[in-house]
């Protein structure tokens, strides 16, 4: 009989841990930690869930606690149905399909169908793999554009994550500066690593991925780099409307935005803020719940 030791926390501090166990050498192999949104609707409510072969102990509550430092939540212990749980875990993380793109964990083989483009993403990272409805649509979004014939040299992707849009519009662009950034400082070892899981180059020249922890633009390589044709921003429906004029002033005449992260219910205010930046929309997709749009900066 299995079972796993579930802890509830922000989403900060669950990707905090995750980061911590991908370092620790010697972690106990048995214990297999997956993190994942609590809800679709609620995405700051993580939990983390560390699932082991029998009754936990002392020794895996100390081991699983000791990876939120001095904030640990409280961690609950489960006793899971006869099952194979290794399975079970890697359900939740499954491989999706968003246009060209093929997006999966190392356990899963490649799709060899033609066109394909693979992107690998550790199972540790299961909020980065594209199973959420926005990533997935901005993938598709993406693929729209490039099958549309849009040509971009300069991108930026704000809340990059763990890197999985930046990355895409790598294989879509493979000429194009592509400049990733988030707050969150966690995210930086883990594009790095995506990067290099998925043969991308690091780096400022063309070609190449370049990652910085940031406040929205505030960096100076993102600020040097500017102007963009195209700016990626799979966030929040209230950061994207007050973001609206700082993208304006850093996304070229006739240059590309992909907005995610905002519920239908809030495309409206949304389209709005940006109508008044100076933005048109090109299209748009409903994935669920969420909108994902595509928009143009109108020319000068």
């Amino acid at each position: 009989m299995s079972w796993k030791l579930v802890a509830h926390a922000p989403k900060a501090q669950v990707q905090a841990a995750l980061a911590v166990h991908e370092g620790i050498d010697d972690w106990d192999p048995a214990i297999v930690l997956t993190g994942s949104e609590v809800a679709e609707d609620r995405p700051q409510e993580w939990v983390l869930e560390a699932y082991v072969p029998h009754r936990p102990g002392e020794a895996e509550h100390a081991a699983v606690a000791a990876l939120f430092a001095e904030d640990a939540p409280e961690l609950a212990a489960e006793k899971l149905p006869d099952t194979d749980w290794v399975t079970e875990t890697q359900k939740r993380v499954a491989p999706i399909r968003a246009g060209r793109f093929h997006v999966r964990t190392p356990d899963f083989p490649a799709d060899t169908a033609p066109g394909t483009e693979e992107l690998i993403v550790p199972a540790a990272q299961a909020f980065g793999t594209g199973q959420h409805a926005t990533t997935a649509g901005c993938l598709t979004m993406l693929d729209t554009m490039k099958r549309r014939g849009v040509s971009v040299r300069e991108v930026a992707d704000i809340g990059t994550g763990t890197g999985v849009l930046a990355l895409a519009a790598l294989r879509l662009w493979p000429a194009a500066r592509v400049t990733a950034s988030d707050i969150d400082p966690v995210c930086e070892p883990v594009v790095i690593e995506n990067a290099q899981l998925n043969a991308v180059p690091l780096g400022i020249l063309p070609g190449r991925l370049a990652m910085v922890i940031a406040e929205n633009l505030d960096d100076p390589l993102l600020v040097n780099r500017a102007p963009y044709e195209l700016l990626i921003a799979n966030i929040l429906a209230g950061p994207l409307i007050e973001l609206a004029g700082d993208f304006a002033d850093v996304v070229t005449p006739g240059g590309h935005v992909v907005l995610a992260g905002l519920l239908e219910t809030q495309e409206a205010a949304v389209r709005a803020a940006y109508r008044i930046a100076g933005f048109r929309l090109a299209a748009r997709l409903v994935n669920g719940e969420w909108s994902i749009l595509w928009l143009r900066r109108r020319p000068l």
